[in-house]
């Protein structure tokens, strides 16, 4: 069996060194792309709010404006047409 050097332990341990450096690069990378991520998902929560607070209001001036016809129909004395 070969004789096992410090040189030899040293390569090695330089080669796994060099293959841990590019596995934290690559880390780094993917928990960058992750916070780009949660930000891209933070801005459509934030617009699904927004579009949410908007039909809200919407939803609240039309059931204004129904009961304001509907006060409208009552002093008139309209009533709808039978179908026939």
């Amino acid at each position: 069996m070969a004789e096992i050097s410090n040189e030899l332990i040293f390569e090695v341990l330089k080669s796994m060194q060099a293959r841990q450096a590019k596995m934290d690069d690559k880390i780094d990378e993917m928990s960058q792309g992750l916070q780009a991520v949660r930000l891209s998902l933070n801005s459509v929560r934030q617009e699904i709010v927004g579009v949410h607070t908007e039909l809200a209001s919407i939803h609240a001036t039309l059931i204004r404006h129904e009961g304001r016809l509907d006060r409208i129909e009552r002093r008139l004395e309209i009533q709808d047409a039978p179908t026939l």
